[in-house]
């Protein structure tokens, strides 16, 4: 299944806790990566609404994108990891549809900023720029194009820094 399709998406629900914990362990390589949605769900950095799925035509879950609180220095801004996809709906754009929905409940909620850590040639499709050129930067050493960043509002405009993520991730 590689062709791209549309995939309908909304805010998570409780009930889709287990399957979403499904989609990470199957998605990602260790479970130390998997279970960080948990770990982000139980973090003060966890924002109600901005935990999105992707869903076939018949409900069924196939994709995962999540938003969670970071700042740059003291700028309040957002944080997208993980998007994970069922491997047999990789490439179709579930992924991708989560993500977009995630950015637009971001911007619906009024928030201005979100950084990645990612891969540098997927973010910019979504208006994702490097975060260097905004002098935002990480403590860890990343190559300088997989850390990018994207204003949701155009009146509010990024200002450099370092960025502190969630506890749960561990930098």
């Amino acid at each position: 299944m590689s062709t791209r399709r549309q995939w309908l998406t909304r805010a998570e629900t409780s009930a889709d806790i287990p399957t979403i914990r499904a989609i990470n362990r199957a998605a990602f390589e260790t479970p130390l990566e998997a279970d960080l949605v948990d770990a982000l769900r139980a973090d003060s950095s966890w924002i109600e609404g901005l935990s999105i799925v992707a869903t076939d035509d018949d409900g069924e879950l196939v994709g995962h994108a999540l938003l969670t609180r970071c700042h740059i220095d003291d700028t309040p801004a957002l944080c997208l990891a993980p998007v994970a996809v069922r491997p047999e709906y990789q490439k179709t754009g579930a992924g991708s549809a989560a993500i977009r929905a995630a950015l637009e409940a971001a911007k619906d909620k009024g928030e201005h900023f979100v950084v990645v850590l990612g891969h540098p040639d997927y973010y910019p499709r979504f208006g994702f720029g490097r975060a260097s050129a905004h002098g935002i930067r990480l403590t860890i050493d990343v190559p300088d194009e997989a850390v990018m960043a994207l204003t949701l509002d155009a009146d509010h405009q990024l200002s450099g820094g370092t960025v502190r993520y969630a506890a749960p991730f561990g930098i």
